[in-house]
């Protein structure tokens, strides 16, 4: 994140502060280019133009659906990339919020934790973008996509909360300990292969699935294309036990936050 300004932006609610912060963080990501903001665009056709050459074309790789056959392999892929490119950028970035942002931990007033909220808005704006991008990319592929997309908010914000609670967890530890961003960067990759990414759930052995399940972003992973590609409703059980998972994990990881805060000022 983008190193903060050392005033003038530190009085009022913390929502007064958000939207600015916000604004200026997704402004600040590409300025100077001559591509801007249409980067988050461009980032993201030629991700999955790569992924799916490297898996679908190369490899060979196909996606079926029980009960819906071979699917186009893009499509799905690109849904699955949207949930862990979102998840993986707040990941690999809240080690080090704070530490880039030293200048506010000794300014009493300012709320550090609003550092985590801003990296996940952005990385809510990007998805955003390449839930755009998907569905142009469908159209020109002629796939069709389903109304039952429409329940992709209420799949797509607990993922979004669970990457809050952590990013609190990632941040607070990452002051203390520099070497954070090093194993949270193993852990992101390791998460990527460890999903149901490439390769549906039904076709992974039995410990191997067993790991993927445990991912975070599985269930909404799994869940985001059976409401969007394959017309099926959502698991409401399955969400629902994950939504208070991740409404548990973000007040721990708050909690967790303004008890390590104390001492950031002493490290940095």
């Amino acid at each position: 994140m983008n190193k903060l300004p050392e005033a003038g932006i530190y009085r009022g609610s913390r929502m007064n502060l958000l939207f600015p912060l916000l604004k200026r963080e997704i402004e600040a990501r590409h300025k100077g280019t001559f591509g801007g903001v249409y980067w988050f665009i461009i980032q993201n056709v030629i991700m999955v133009i790569i992924y799916s050459t490297v898996f679908g074309a190369i490899l060979g790789g196909k996606w079926h659906q029980q009960g819906a056959g071979d699917v186009n392999f893009m499509i799905v892929l690109f849904v699955g990339l949207i949930q862990y490119n979102l998840f993986a950028e707040i990941l690999t970035r809240s080690p080090l919020i704070v530490v880039q942002n030293s200048n506010l931990v000794t300014k009493v007033v300012f709320p550090l934790e609003i550092l985590s909220c801003v990296l996940v808005g952005v990385a809510l704006f990007n998805a955003l973008i390449a839930f755009g991008v998907l569905l142009v990319a469908a159209l020109a592929l002629g796939v069709s996509l389903s109304l039952n997309g429409l329940w992709l908010p209420f799949i797509v914000a607990p993922l979004a909360l669970v990457g809050l609670g952590l990013s609190w967890i990632l941040a607070a530890f990452g002051t203390y300990v520099r070497d954070a961003g090093q194993i949270v960067g193993l852990g992101v990759t390791a998460m990527m292969f460890l999903s149901p990414l490439f390769y549906p759930i039904s076709s992974m052995p039995g410990l191997l699935r067993t790991l993927v399940e445990l991912n975070p972003i599985t269930i909404p992973m799994q869940q985001a294309r059976a409401v969007l590609i394959f017309g099926e409703q959502p698991d409401i059980v399955r969400l629902g036990i994950y939504w208070l998972s991740a409404i548990m994990l973000a007040l721990a990881g708050r909690w967790m936050f303004e008890k390590m805060r104390g001492g950031f000022a002493d490290v940095i």
